[in-house]
């Protein structure tokens, strides 16, 4: 028996008309009219209205998605899962003006510790970008790693959100 390529399309005696969207060893993945996404084994009954022969270099999706994600990992400013406090999870942020006849601002706390977390690793690849950067000195490197450090010094504040204390910002030490 030939094993059917992406694309074929074929009759099912339970599923009814689908297309073969991934294929494996051992399954056929596909996509029904009727009954969406379902995985068959390869010698399973059904009749093929329409084969498409099979490429020698079938990758399956999840394949596809291992790799994009080690890429995504390896090469954009997102480097590590960062979690939320639990105490704060559905929270708001309000914000509310000293003149009472001025409305108050509602921001959800997840949105608001999203974009601190962006910040967070804006700033550790530009501090990466700096300590790579082959246009500027030592001393002008030194410079603007303390500057960072003042940066993550400033932002201390927002501890308070993360899940993990090792994902915290950390400043200069005091002596």
């Amino acid at each position: 028996m030939e094993i059917l390529g992406i694309g074929s399309r074929i009759n099912h005696p339970e599923f009814g008309f689908g297309v073969v969207t991934n294929v494996d060893n051992k399954h056929y993945w596909v996509t029904f009219q009727e009954k969406g996404l379902e995985t068959i084994e390869i010698n399973s009954d059904f009749d093929v209205i329409e084969a498409v022969k099979d490429e020698l270099d079938v990758v399956s999706f999840y394949d596809v998605e291992k790799t994009l994600r080690s890429i995504l990992k390896r090469y954009s400013d997102v480097s590590e899962v960062v979690y939320i406090a639990d105490k704060w999870k559905g929270g708001k942020l309000i914000l509310e003006p000293s003149d009472t006849n001025l409305a108050s601002k509602e921001i959800p706390i997840d949105t608001f510790f999203h974009k601190i977390v962006m910040v967070r690793d804006r700033i550790r690849v530009m501090e990466q970008k700096i300590n790579a950067s082959t246009t500027l000195d030592d001393q002008d490197k030194i410079d603007l790693q303390q500057y960072i450090t003042r940066i993550y010094g400033s932002l201390t504040t927002f501890n308070v959100l993360f899940k993990l204390k090792e994902q915290h910002f950390i400043g200069a030490k005091t002596k």
